[in-house]
């Protein structure tokens, strides 16, 4: 049985209520001074028709003074009215979209990953733009029954004037927002496809930039730029059709507010043509049918919003909606965590088995890069349970079984490809403010002299993927962050590749003192790497197929050092 905010109840629907719940409080308020805003500016055309019926009919002084106090008590409640109102109303719609940002941020960085069949690129375009359009329903509604209190008090004063102009008034409301309300559905449908094919360009240039350096090394860049090219032309396409639409639909909304402004007043006039409604009352009724302009107007434009506002919420539920990709356990490993690989069957593995003893530092030598990837992406949790046969232990539990909060304690797996990030080398080596061997983890992974470079050593700041460092740097200080973390066990995949020989020999002698007591698994061909693990495990087709110590397994096995010789 799910719980109303479990993923599984989470629809477009489910989320524009619950915005409207939660910002209740705000709304009332808002709605309140809104509609007090759109009864004052009502209220002064019928001022203007009773000043003319009575104050200057009478010729009085003094009531002609009190009918210039009640303009300005009218001028004042509607200039303070908006001011309020819309405070508050703007704030409850910033603060609302800043949870449905955080919320859809939350989701993408839980423990366990959600099932979103969606780049990074468009959850990103899901968490800005459909976020804030969502959160417009605060604002929409308010703004909606504000109009609606203008549209009524308008009938109201008209019929009492002629009950003709009054059921006008009415009838054409209602008429006009019957047909916007048509021409609103096909506008969201429309949105959402645009929103969509936007956030397919922004996936794709985030993809491309993530690849920029590889593009240009084999030439693909301008293949790249013709793809890219294609994806935001098909966004461009949309979106001059929506707009397209949306002019449509306005168009249709002046033209037909303006019909029945023009209609109020051609009748009042024949009416006071005939002597059925007082100069004064004509007055009134001319006012008015260009005030109920503007209401008109924003009246007729909620529909759009709303079909908007539901069509971002649908695609934020696709986000929120989505079931973990696996169901962590509770239990917790050993303390003297061990890893244990029992029959894994993925991808390139074939029934792969193998144990890292506690404290022990092991080494697996990988004849092709898919096998050492599988390996290591099966590690990290990167792979469905479900697609993995077999099992993965730390400290004698099965990761499956484990607690995730507790797995990431004991398991920390540093893959070849680790990402840095904006901010300063301190943050980027200990991004949580928490980790006790700052000092000795950039020592031990050749950081210092990076850090030597720079007069605010660690502060130095760090551009977006790195960008103002080298590849050998960023690969330096994404091991650096891996071993300040100093989790009972760490797997690393290829941390040394982009150094030099020299720092790639003083780099595996630094992890070997400063994992010492820690289990450690490194999957490589470097020598240097190899050369000071306990033993060696060689990862062929799928199989542990030879161990040793990595100068036994030089001395005696030619493919192996063809392999690993550089």
């Amino acid at each position: 049985m799910t719980t109303p905010d479990s993923p599984a109840r989470i629809t477009g629907a489910h989320i524009l209520r619950t915005a409207l719940r939660r910002n209740a409080r705000a709304m009332a308020a808002g709605t309140v001074l809104m509609g007090l805003y759109q009864a004052a500016e009502t209220a002064f055309p019928i001022a203007l028709g009773l000043i003319v019926e009575h104050a200057l009919g009478d010729r009085s002084l003094g009531a002609l003074a009190l009918s210039f106090a009640a303009l300005a008590a009218i001028i004042t409640t509607v200039s303070f009215s908006w001011r309020f109102g819309m405070r508050i109303l703007q704030r409850a719609n910033t603060t609302e979209a800043h949870r449905r940002r955080v919320s859809v941020a939350a989701c993408g960085l839980q423990p366990v990953a959600r099932d979103v069949d969606l780049k990074s690129g468009e959850v990103l375009t899901i968490a800005t733009e459909d976020a804030d359009q969502t959160a417009d329903i605060i604002e929409v509604v308010p703004l909606l029954v504000s109009s609606l209190v203008a549209v009524l008090i308008t009938a109201v004063a008209l019929g009492t004037a002629d009950l003709g102009l009054g059921l006008l008034v009415i009838a054409g409301t209602v008429a006009i927002l019957s047909v916007l309300s048509v021409m609103s559905r096909r506008i969201g449908s429309r949105t959402g496809e645009q929103q969509a094919r936007v956030a397919r360009a922004g996936a794709k240039v985030a993809d491309l930039i993530a690849g920029l350096r590889p593009l240009h090394g084999f030439g693909g860049n301008h293949a790249a730029l013709r793809s890219y090219r294609g994806a935001s032309g098909e966004a461009r396409d949309q979106a001059i059709a929506v707009a397209r639409a949306n002019g449509a639909y306005m168009g249709t909304a002046v033209a037909l507010n303006m019909a029945l402004a023009t209609a109020v007043t051609l009748v009042a006039g024949r009416l006071a043509f005939r002597d059925q409604i007082t100069t004064g009352e004509l007055v009134m009724a001319v006012g008015l049918a260009q005030f109920i302009m503007e209401p008109l107007k924003l009246f007729s434009e909620m529909p759009k919003y709303i079909m908007v506002a539901r069509a971002s919420a649908e695609r934020m539920a696709l986000v929120l909606a989505a079931p973990p990709v696996a169901t962590p356990g509770t239990d917790r490993p050993a303390a003297d965590a061990g890893l244990e690989v029992d029959c894994v069957q993925y991808g390139s593995l074939r029934k792969l088995g193998f144990d890292v003893p506690a404290g022990r530092f092991v080494a697996i030598a990988a004849y092709g890069q898919r096998s050492a990837a599988d390996l290591v992406a099966v590690l990290s949790g990167e792979v469905p349970p479900a697609a993995v046969e077999g099992a993965v232990r730390v400290g004698g539990r099965e990761t499956a079984h484990l607690e995730v909060g507790a797995l990431r304690e004991h398991l920390l797996v540093n893959p070849s490809h680790a990402e840095i990030f904006a901010g300063t080398l301190r943050t980027n080596i200990d991004p949580s403010g928490t980790a006790r061997k700052v000092s000795e983890a950039v020592e031990a992974s050749m950081l210092t002299d990076v850090v030597a470079l720079h007069r605010a050593g660690l502060d130095h700041p760090v551009r977006d993927r790195g960008a103002n460092l080298s590849g050998g740097q960023r690969q330096r200080l994404s091991l650096g962050r891996a071993l300040a973390a100093d989790a009972p066990v760490l797997v690393l995949h290829d941390p040394t590749t982009a150094v030099d020989a020299v720092t790639e020999q003083l780099i595996a002698r630094n992890i070997a003192v400063l994992r010492r007591g820690r289990t450690t698994l490194v999957v490589t061909t470097s020598p240097a790497l190899l050369d000071v693990a306990d033993r060696v495990l060689v990862l062929d087709d799928g199989v542990i197929a030879k161990e040793g110590t990595h100068r036994d397994l030089l001395a005696t096995d030619d493919t192996y050092r063809q392999a690993v010789a550089r």
